[in-house]
């Protein structure tokens, strides 16, 4: 009993510095959005809301955050498609190059990214679409489709498998038992793919800023603001992209985490 006590405290005391290790850096950086002295150091100068209103009045941060909204939710929404589409071929059918295909759909966040960004660029160049939205939008949906696959084919798997079968007996068609049956049992997990991958796509970097032009997303304005100098304005900007990503993911999860219970 001594022993299963000192282990449980053990691993709760490991749990707490990984979380200390990972959040750190991001309480520092709102806290340092909220500094009146420009190099964040410690001790702390006064409070202000001076770099918020500096962003609030920046245009070009509104123009960013503009496509960041765009392509986030544009990307998320073919990105669940795409994924939804993938797991259901998976569940449904089997065939003779089913394990190639598989690898060919998890394939790309495998791959480092800026070998990516590149092979994008150099694609959408010869396509004549580089520099515009729908460029990183594509490519995000490339990146993050994967990501939706996963989560959705993870809830089929639950899924039993006479349900649909059922459906067919009574009369509906493919697309009828598609609507009635298998879109609403995955819908939890649509909403939490939708939620994820639109998370993703806004904090991702590498290959916006390959493919993006003119058209800057939010994390590029933060590289070109902090190139060569010290701004405390990229953590007022740090601090809405975190609140943010963390909203949707948490959404994701709670989604995901209401449904189970229910079913429980």
């Amino acid at each position: 009993m001594t022993d299963n006590r000192t282990l449980r405290w053990f691993l709760f005391a490991y749990l707490a510095l990984v979380f200390v290790f990972i959040f750190a850096p991001i309480f520092f950086s709102v806290v340092f959005s909220f500094n009146s002295d420009r190099f964040p150091t410690i001790p702390l100068g006064n409070f202000t809301l001076k770099w918020y209103q500096t962003v609030w009045n920046d245009p070009d941060v509104w123009e960013a955050a503009r496509t960041s909204l765009t392509v986030s939710l544009s990307t998320a929404t073919i990105a669940t498609a795409l994924g939804f589409a993938t797991a259901y071929t998976d569940y449904r059918y089997s065939f003779r190059l089913k394990p190639i295909y598989l690898g060919l759909v998890l394939l790309p966040p495998t791959i480092p990214l800026i070998i990516m960004a590149l092979a994008m660029l150099a694609w959408f160049a010869k396509l004549g679409i580089s520099g515009q939205v729908m460029s990183i939008i594509i490519a995000h949906s490339v990146l993050t489709a994967p990501f939706a696959m996963a989560i959705i084919r993870l809830r089929l798997s639950q899924m039993d498998p006479s349900l649909e079968a059922a459906a067919w007996n009574l009369g509906a068609n493919e697309w009828s038992a598609m609507r009635r049956v298998i879109v609403p049992f995955c819908r939890p997990a649509i909403i939490s793919s939708f939620c994820l991958t639109a998370a993703v796509s806004f904090d991702e970097f590498a290959i916006s800023w390959f493919v993006s032009g003119l058209n800057k997303t939010i994390p590029v304005i933060i590289l070109e603001i902090v190139t060569g100098n010290i701004d405390p304005q990229v953590n007022a900007i740090g601090s809405f992209v975190f609140l943010v990503s963390m909203t949707l993911v948490i959404i994701a999860q709670v989604v995901l985490m209401t449904r189970r219970k229910k079913e429980n």
